[in-house]
């Protein structure tokens, strides 16, 4: 049964932003399957909100703040955390940053700073959150990640993302090849077009979903509950041996030449 499959499951999701959130949706499908789940927010400004979130889904879940772009924040985390729990099971890396100015117009336009901004972000701090959280895995267990298909085709006013979510790839296959004989496993979920608030950020945003009931296989658009249950089919036993994979859920869009 689903509400069996992560039962005394400790798992880490970072990323919530609101109830819009894929990780959000995501923490409601593993708390259903038993999971007992722990947050972190990015800063002050966001602490009341996803706070307020995380006592309605599970009263008295840990909640940390964590800024991965400084490694003491992540420090901070893990050293706290390991306070908390004895063990990890799970991590939901759901985290992703790029200047809006870097979204639009031409790739060849983008500064130094807003493309190492969006790898330091979107890419590296999967690497950096690893680093200091897979020793707390020590019955094995899963880190998943979001990417999009962005990061393996040209999508129109994504560009520095679409480049920071390849190197996000890539880090997942090399990580699942590191963490492996530790029995952790290590792969990505890529949704389709989802209207979140960071879709907000990608200019057009609308137009993409224009017509993609038609081409897709489905016929449908794929909701961030949907997504979720694929988040929890890789974060539980199930996917034992799935490891360094990208998952679509986007309902087989990628497929399509169109």
């Amino acid at each position: 049964m689903a509400e069996q499959l992560l039962e005394g499951k400790n798992v880490l999701v970072m990323g919530v932003a609101n109830k819009r959130s894929i990780a959000w949706a995501i923490a409601v499908f593993l708390k259903k399957a038993g999971a007992n789940l722990a947050f972190t927010y990015q800063s002050e400004r966001f602490k009341d909100k996803v706070g307020r979130m995380a006592e309605g889904l599970e009263p008295g879940a840990p909640l940390f703040p964590c800024d991965v772009g400084i490694d003491a924040e992540i420090d901070a985390l893990a050293d706290a955390l390991g306070k908390k729990w004895t063990k990890l099971d799970g991590l939901v890396h759901s985290l992703a940053f790029a200047k809006k100015e870097e979204l639009s117009g031409m790739f060849a336009e983008t500064s130094r700073e807003g493309f190492l901004l969006a790898q330091e972000i979107s890419a590296y701090s999967l690497v950096a959150v690893t680093k200091r959280l897979y020793p707390m895995f020590s019955e094995g267990g899963s880190i998943i990640t979001l990417t999009f298909l962005g990061s393996q085709r040209v999508v129109p006013n994504y560009n520095v993302m679409g480049v920071a979510k390849a190197s996000l790839e890539a880090s997942v296959r090399y990580l699942a090849n590191d963490l492996g004989p530790l029995g952790i496993r290590v792969n990505a979920l890529s949704a389709g077009p989802i209207r979140t608030v960071s879709a907000k950020g990608v200019s057009d945003f609308n137009k993409m979903l224009d017509g993609m009931e038609e081409k897709n296989p489905l016929r449908r658009l794929v909701p961030a509950e949907e997504v979720a249950g694929s988040a929890l089919f890789l974060l539980s036993d199930l996917s034992t041996a799935v490891t360094g994979n990208i998952l679509y859920a986007d309902g087989g869009y990628h497929i399509m030449g169109v």
